[in-house]
């Protein structure tokens, strides 16, 4: 099964974390450097243990003495590596002849790439349990990312070679046997080697339950969303912010970066049956669970809905862009208007989106905010609040 539906697999698929390293040109120990709320190396299993990898063995060597009380802290297992200072393919070694008989593979899960999500390891674990192959590969935009995942009939290989050209060499040999599946995880690619780069992935954190542009765009990619449905989605981006940066400045503060994901992401789905709905599952399918409810929503706000939030922003700016231009509400309604005006049911729903929008509006010039448009459309706008 592909995507990230969860299946009831007969054997575990284990996460091996490799923590074992140098850490030379960070200056300071890897696993034991403050990320979030604890520290990276409890980061790291934190996601292994989310999506639901399992057991989690962690490699140790190069300051084992300092790490394992944070293994066994965590409730996983140190696997030490005496021999680590010859480089990973020793620690992978060392992981994968700890592993027990039962699990059908591993991940492999350098300590230095935390910024992975556990979306990102389900797809893979999922695509492996299809059984295709020994040897899974995730993708960002076309290139290949963390962590694999390595089927236990390559362990024997892997665990004899003394091949030079380490772990690459010997999965070099099964790549006709290897699979790739695409994620939407930019951080998948992105490793943390100097202070510079722990720094950027540190303050990424805070906002890690957002997709980037890079990673929109890979969303984009894989639903085959045509381009002017891009654009759209460019458009209503840029009028939420400038919204939402209105309303902040009023001292009515919302998450901007969680409306620009969703604007931006709202038509994913566009051309679809119930897009809406089919946008928000593949968006929240794909790691991103607080986009949902504003896509799911962008069309038709819930019921009792009254809340002036990153919800109604969206809903409103949508409702102010046809393609790439601003348009009134009433110039946008009226074709809906006209259409269903022997369709008493439809109208009704035309024209309770229609309320919905103006009260959006009211609430927003009760704090003196308007939609930055064009004077004409600004005229009938400041009309339709008073």
């Amino acid at each position: 099964m592909t995507g990230s539906t969860r299946t009831a697999p007969p054997e575990d698929i284990a996460a091996v974390i490799l923590a074992a390293g140098l850490s030379s040109r960070m200056g300071s120990l890897k696993p034991l450097l403050p990320f979030g709320d604890d520290i990276l190396l409890a980061h790291v299993v934190s996601v292994a243990r989310r999506a639901g990898a399992g057991p989690i063995h962690v490699v140790v060597g190069h300051g084992a003495e300092e790490v394992i009380p944070h293994v066994e802290r965590l409730g996983v297992i140190a696997v030490l590596n005496p021999d680590y200072r010859s480089g990973m393919f020793g620690s992978i070694k060392a992981g994968l002849a700890s592993l027990p008989d039962t699990v059908a593979g591993c991940l492999l899960m350098p300590v230095d790439i935390p910024l992975i999500r556990p979306t990102t390891l389900i797809r893979v674990m999922d695509e492996a349990r299809r059984g295709l192959s020994p040897l899974v590969h995730p993708t960002f935009l076309g290139e290949r990312a963390h962590p694999p995942f390595i089927g236990r009939s390559l362990f024997p290989d892997l665990l004899t070679s003394q091949d030079k050209g380490g772990a690459k060499a010997v999965l070099d040999r099964h790549e006709p046997e290897a699979t790739e599946i695409a994620v939407f995880d930019e951080g998948s690619q992105r490793d943390m080697d100097d202070p510079e780069e722990y720094q950027a992935q540190r303050g990424i954190l805070p906002t890690h339950y957002l997709p980037n542009l890079r990673e929109c765009h890979a969303l984009f990619e894989a639903a085959n969303t045509p381009t002017e449905t891009r654009r759209h989605g460019r458009a209503v981006a840029a009028l939420a912010t400038a919204l939402t940066n209105d309303l902040a400045r009023l001292d009515h503060p919302l998450d901007i970066g969680l409306v620009q994901a969703a604007a931006l992401l709202h038509d994913i789905a566009k051309g679809h049956p119930h897009h809406a709905s089919l946008g928000a599952e593949r968006v929240r399918a794909a790691g991103f669970p607080a986009l949902t409810d504003i896509i799911a929503h962008h069309m038709s706000l819930p019921e009792g809905h009254n809340a002036l939030d990153e919800t109604a922003v969206v809903y409103l700016a949508d409702k102010l862009i046809i393609g790439e231009a601003p348009v009134s509400l009433e110039d946008r309604f009226a074709p809906a208007l006209t259409r269903f005006a022997q369709n008493p049911a439809a109208l009704e729903g035309v024209q309770r989106r229609l309320s919905d929008a103006r009260a959006i509006v009211r609430a927003m010039g009760d704090l003196g905010v308007f939609p930055p448009l064009a004077p004409p459309t600004l005229l009938t706008m400041r009309e339709a609040v008073s």
